[in-house]
């Protein structure tokens, strides 16, 4: 599906349809913390024949609401490729269906080379291409033992099932 085939069917769309994206199996919602936050996991809007799905920052977060692979950046990113797959998988969607991604890392002068040779090798495992659209920037993130957290955006058509 090209830019221009998702435009044209969000533009043919009368109403906008959203609900929130959850996967209890990988992880808990955000407002079960102990501390809660106040975000859905990610949403879905359906627009005509067209789902978006807007998935919030996701990180090394267990079913539990636990920071899973303290220290470990590698495990962490996978985890968080892990949270972000299971999320997809809720709503009919894959990394395929992703246009974009927004990466967050602690320490980027430390971790970016972990972190860009863990994603191509992730990329390479799903058989994207073209890859997502992507930005990587320094920053505090919401728990101090975190070291990397991923926004991801997937377009796709709607099964007609």
């Amino acid at each position: 599906m090209t830019l221009q085939d998702a435009l044209s069917e969000i533009s043919k769309a009368t109403s906008i349809e959203k609900k929130k994206i959850t996967n209890l199996e990988v992880l808990n919602e955000a407002y079960d913390y102990d501390k809660p936050s106040s975000f859905s996991r990610g949403l879905r809007l359906d627009f005509g024949n067209i789902a978006v799905l807007l998935i919030s920052g996701t990180a090394s977060i267990d079913e539990h609401g636990r920071t899973v692979h303290v220290g470990d950046f590698r495990a962490q990113l996978n985890r968080t490729y892990r949270n972000i797959t299971g999320l997809l998988a809720a709503e009919g969607a894959t990394w395929k269906d992703i246009v974009r991604t927004t990466c967050y890392l602690r320490d980027i002068d430390r971790d970016y080379a972990a972190f860009n040779e863990e994603r191509t090798k992730f990329y390479a495992a799903q058989g994207l291409d073209p890859l997502p659209a992507s930005t990587g920037i320094q920053a505090i993130l919401c728990r101090p033992d975190l070291l990397v957290e991923i926004e991801a955006i997937a377009v796709f058509r709607k099964s007609t099932d």
